[in-house]
């Protein structure tokens, strides 16, 4: 016997003691799929035969079976089974996560089950046991359908047993590995002019060869010559011109192969008014009738029957492309998805309701889709729209064509929509339909969900999948910090699309009275395999990430945020300017020189988003500066010269040995007053007055995102260059960003690289920031640094304290560690790409913000900040 059950099912296995369930199914499923109750008896008390235990072995049984159902993950129960009350239970669980209960019983001879049983030190119970259960097996059999089970398989005999074969079949729901591409095709309700055209546009033509079939289908049928697959999202009938064209043409095209259809609920109500079920005329069912009652007399009763006959075929919905898309007519919840019940295809058909109507007679639906947190996109219709928007990955094709509006369709998985309008006005909508042309512009729905965020999609432990790096794990403790920053100072959520990561320095450097060098920045880009380098100029100022925007309509459009035309952000998600005035002008500036510079035409996008240093350092650190290096510097300022003074005038007062050593500590004080002049200078560099805009410089080093694009792919000599000319269009507030590319894998080029960079610290630089010449860089163990910087002797004064440069202090500070600091560097540069392709993407604002609150969230992580 070949036992066919469901992929996604609960298996229960049903049998006397001994009638071998346990051999069955270690034979049969994996280890992990099987649930026995002996086995949850040795868990709750470690004895797999402790009676007293079954109890709660079964309450664990049920909560695993429970827990893996919920997962999609097919589940067997290993059991005797044989009364209907410890089957019930797991009848209703198969319910309650919409999976298809299936019952394998062995019904094998008492003897049979006696015998083994004997051979077994563990089975010491009298024949009587086996005797009543084999009984209430037998008074069950007959009900086991009633009880709810989809399928049943009896085993009668040792040799049925033996060679039974188990095939998992996937249910009719799901095409997984249908790849397409598929073309969604919203409600047709009879609009066949407009679905001709619409296919037409598509690229589809008339097959020469009709497909063999029932009457209904037609004499060709339309097929991509591309391989494309049409699908429709059901109500085919009803309310238009040519319902059953429409009804011959999808037929035409499913019978040949090229396209796959859901059912509608007026399909439905359809199908029940053929098979002679009492439903209402109504909503333009009478005129789907009157085409079938004007067919001539010998033609009606056949198409009649083929027409029942294709509707009742529809599946409730589709899983397609892997599962990365879900087609139902209504829509479909996550927790649905390819799976099979009567709740299942009930929400396929008609969504969800509140029960209540609205002033127009007509039901109030619950807005499943603003709730939607599954990973697949979702296509429906049923409701009709002006326009198709996406709403946390679920889109509305439905754009109302009876009612005058259009017929729209989704290409995936370009994503992209192709739409006819409709020739006229069929039906006079029962809710007022506005086509989308006659809309005061408005935030797009997704933009109006965005709005609120929900607490549970950034709080506690999180494990986020990235494309470069794989799962970022976050800790609870940490995400519970990056929201206390989020909720009580960040920027309005809407424009925080992206944090910049943290960078490490390069490896310490063994060079006399040095920590960093460029040597070492060189030398682990050429182990990663990466021949050259591009080597920027570190500005020392405050990390800013700016978004601007065309215009306060693209703001609106793209971001979904009215009267603004951008931010300024630091790397902590906040504003970098209080003033509201203020920051309008430095947008205005930055707008400016884009559009000087032809950005917003060059690359076809009315938002820019750029990675950037805004200086000087002293207007966002004042208070840093103040309360530490101020203070360090005035306090060493101050006592030093009176030190050394003091000293002077002691050792002019002794003579001998006891002169010269005090002389050698006179010497010391003298160079740690000459140290703290030196830290006091090099902060000073980075600090200057700033009236209204005038002082500022901002310093663009990456063109990180626009309207559809992550500019990840672009290498950096690429982003130096397009920003170069964009602050070349306003050189008073824009700072082009030097840099050199250097080989390192020729000497000569490498000397050079560190010229430069000593050139650059000799004048009081901060040093330079090394990148591989590609933006992403898959180095010999995965991802690769993104960048590494080298900071100058001077500037890290500023870092270490003024007298790190003493030997002892250089000797114990090259003992540091860079591990952590390097991993927390790769996450969180992960986390910004993944944030920014899943903005460009348009996926929903919670996806970004998962990856945004990472980002701050390991920014909380005990690291040595001086790294």
């Amino acid at each position: 016997m070949t036992i066919s059950i469901p992929k996604l099912s609960l298996v229960v296995l049903v049998g006397p003691s001994g009638s071998g369930k346990s051999t069955f199914a270690r034979r049969h499923f994996r280890p992990t799929e099987i649930l026995s109750s002996d086995a949850c008896r040795g868990m709750v008390s470690d004895d797999e035969n402790e009676q007293s235990a079954t109890k709660d072995a079964f309450e664990v049984l049920r909560f695993v079976a429970a827990k893996r159902l919920e997962r999609g993950r097919l589940t067997v129960v290993d059991a005797t089974n044989v009364q209907p009350e410890a089957r019930r239970p797991l009848v209703e669980a198969a319910r309650r996560y919409h999976c298809l209960p299936v019952a394998i019983v062995l019904d094998l001879p008492e003897g049979v089950c006696h015998e083994r049983n004997r051979g077994r030190a563990d089975r010491e119970f009298g024949p009587h046991v086996v005797r009543n259960q084999a009984s209430q097996l037998r008074r069950s059999l007959r009900n086991l359908r009633k009880e709810g089970f989809r399928h049943v398989f009896v085993l009668r005999s040792p040799e049925e047993v033996e060679s039974a074969v188990v095939a998992r079949v996937p249910l009719w729901n799901d095409r997984s590995d249908d790849r397409g591409p598929f073309d969604v095709i919203g409600d047709v309700h009879g609009c066949c002019d407009e679905l001709e055209a619409l296919l037409g546009r598509l690229g589809y033509e008339v097959a020469a060869v009709a497909p063999s079939g029932p009457a209904l289908v037609g004499q060709a049928f339309h097929a991509h010559p591309e391989g494309r697959k049409a699908v429709f999202v059901g109500d085919l009938v009803d309310r238009g011109p040519r319902v059953l064209d429409t009804v011959r043409l999808v037929a035409s095209m499913v019978a040949g192969g090229s396209a796959l259809c859901v059912p509608g609920n007026h399909d439905v109500k359809l199908l029940r008014k053929l098979r002679g079920k009492d439903v209402q005329i109504t909503h333009g069912l009478a005129e789907t009738l009157a085409e079938i009652d004007a067919l001539p007399d010998d033609a009606r009763a056949p198409f009649v029957a083929d027409l029942a006959a294709f509707l009742d075929g529809l599946v409730s919905h589709y899983v397609l492309d892997g599962g990365g898309l879900v087609v139902a007519h209504a829509g479909m919840k996550a927790e649905m998805q390819g799976r099979g019940s009567s709740r299942v295809r009930d929400f396929a058909l008609y969504g969800e309701t509140t029960g209540e109507t609205d002033e127009f007679g007509l039901p109030v639906r619950v807005n499943w889709a603003a709730e939607y947190r599954g990973e697949a996109a979702v296509v429906y219709g049923h409701t009709p729209v002006p326009a198709p928007e996406w709403l946390n990955g679920t889109v509305n094709v439905d754009t109302g064509c009876v009612f005058g509006g259009a017929l729209t369709a989704l290409r995936w998985p370009e994503r992209a929509f192709v739409s006819v309008p409709a020739a006229r006005t069929y039906r006079e909508p029962s809710r007022p339909f506005l086509p989308v042309a006659e809309q005061a512009p408005a935030a797009s729905a997704q933009q109006e969900n965005n709005r609120t965020l929900d607490l549970e999609d950034v709080i506690g432990k999180r494990i986020i999948p990235t494309r470069l790096r794989g799962p970022v794990t976050i800790r609870e403790e940490n995400a519970a910090a990056a929201l206390e920053v989020m909720s009580r100072f960040a920027v309005d959520p809407r424009w925080l699309v992206y944090l910049p990561p943290t960078m490490s320095p390069c490896e310490t450097s063994r060079e006399a009275g040095l920590l960093e060098h460029p040597a070492e920045a060189f030398s682990y880009y050429r182990a990663q395999g990466a021949p050259r380098v591009v080597c920027q100029e570190k500005h020392m100022g405050s990390r800013a990430v700016v978004v601007a925007c065309r215009d306060e309509a693209a703001a609106r459009d793209r971001f979904g945020v009215e009267g603004e035309v951008g931010a300024v952000v630091t790397r902590t998600g906040r504003r970098f300017f209080r003033d509201a005035d203020l920051e309008r002008a430095f947008l205005d500036r930055v707008r400016g020189a884009l559009t000087s510079a032809d950005v917003w035409r060059h690359l076809e996008t009315s938002w820019a988003l750029l990675d950037c240093e805004l200086m000087p350092w002293s207007a966002k650190a004042q208070e840093l500066l103040k309360s530490q290096y101020a203070a360090v510097g005035a306090a060493g300022t101050a006592s030093l010269p009176r030190a050394v003074a003091a000293l002077e005038r002691a050792a002019g007062r002794l003579e001998g040995e006891d002169r010269a050593k005090l002389r050698e500590v006179e010497a010391a004080f003298h160079r740690r007053a000459e140290d703290v002049g030196r830290f006091v200078a090099a902060y000073r560099r980075y600090c200057w007055p700033v009236a209204g805009l005038a002082g500022y410089k901002l310093a663009p080093f990456h063109l990180l995102a626009t309207e559809g694009r992550a500019q990840v792919d672009k290498d950096h000599v690429w982003h130096m260059e397009i920003l170069a000319e964009i602050c070349r269009a306003d050189p008073e507030l824009l700072l082009a960003t030097p840099y050199k590319v250097v080989d390192v894998t020729d000497p000569a080029s490498e000397a050079e690289g560190i010229a430069w960079w000593e050139g650059l610290t000799d004048r009081g630089g901060e040093g330079m920031v090394v990148k591989p010449l590609p933006f992403l860089l898959k180095g010999a163990r995965g991802l690769a640094q993104p960048a590494v910087k080298c900071r100058g002797r001077e500037y890290l004064r500023i870092i270490y304290g003024p007298e790190y440069t003493t030997e002892a202090n250089l000797t114990r500070l090259r003992s540091r560690g860079l591990g952590r600091k390097r991993s927390l560097a790769l996450g969180e540069f992960a986390l910004g790409v993944e944030a920014l392709e899943r903005f460009v993407r348009g996926e929903p604002l919670r996806r970004v913000h998962e990856c945004v609150f990472g980002v701050l969230a390991l920014e909380s992580e005990p690291v040595d900040p001086r790294l």
